[in-house]
């Protein structure tokens, strides 16, 4: 019987793996990679040469990583958000007012999608850093894009992904974050209560286009002491306002 499932190649999914390995250790050898695959080194050393004679892998005496290319292929992709140099500028700019640690991000797979970030004098030092996918379930930036979603699509995405839980804080239950998407709708703004990292509150803005709808999202990260109700509600949900409504100004007209 027909399925629409299109087929999938085990080889691809391999390289795929591959890369992500040289992403996360910096450089592997075949060795490293064959025990984290459960692959065998012959297979292995099979891909990395393909992938090297293709460019997108340098080899360094027995080391191998990632090659200059994927700052080529970063930069095509980025340029297909928004105004990049405005969300930079913005991100920049917020992350002066404020003094911490401002993203921009958007929604792929089903995962949020950082593309921007800057740092503020009082900014706190977090892992976080551009292409880096994060959880929507426990980032502000991630529940402000879902609320702007169809009921359908969030659940989707929970389904596809799960909602793993990250801290003691992180909403695990459908229901449960379904009505912190509708309180985000209501106020305006998402917040990560040390949902996706101990001791860091967040607050989240969509930013939207009248036709393409929600394109990504502006966050604001910090310590809890510092990120206080009062602040987020009075102080800082306006800064992100305008921020991202400039950003939402020149999307339209650009």
């Amino acid at each position: 019987m027909p399925t629409n499932t299109p087929r999938k190649i085990g080889a691809v999914h391999k390289t795929c793996r591959i890369l992500e390995i040289l992403q996360e250790r910096d450089e592997a050898g075949i060795t490293e990679i064959a025990e984290a695959m459960d692959f065998s080194k012959s297979a292995v050393h099979g891909h990395l040469a393909t992938l090297e004679d293709e460019g997108f892998v340098v080899k360094d005496g027995h080391q191998y990583h990632l090659s200059l290319r994927f700052l080529d292929i970063a930069e095509s992709v980025k340029g297909r958000v928004a105004k990049r140099e405005i969300v930079r500028e913005q991100v920049r700019m917020l992350a002066e007012q404020t003094g911490e640690v401002v993203h921009f991000g958007s929604e792929e797979n089903g995962r949020v999608v950082y593309l921007s970030k800057s740092k503020g004098d009082a900014a706190v030092e977090t892992a976080s850093q551009v292409g880096k996918q994060m959880p929507m379930h426990s980032t502000s930036l991630g529940k402000a894009i879902l609320a702007e979603l169809p009921h359908e699509t969030v659940e989707n995405i929970i389904e596809r992904h799960e909602m793993t839980e990250r801290t003691e804080q992180t909403i695990t239950e459908p229901d449960a974050l379904f009505d912190e998407l509708e309180t985000t709708r209501e106020r305006g703004y998402s917040i990560d209560d040390e949902e996706n990292l101990p001791g860091v509150r967040c607050i989240g803005m969509a930013v939207t286009d009248p036709d393409a709808g929600v394109f990504g999202a502006l966050s604001v990260s910090g310590p809890s002491q510092r990120m206080t109700d009062d602040r987020i509600e009075n102080k800082l949900s306006e800064m992100v306002a305008q921020a991202a409504n400039v950003i939402e100004v020149n999307s339209m007209y650009s």
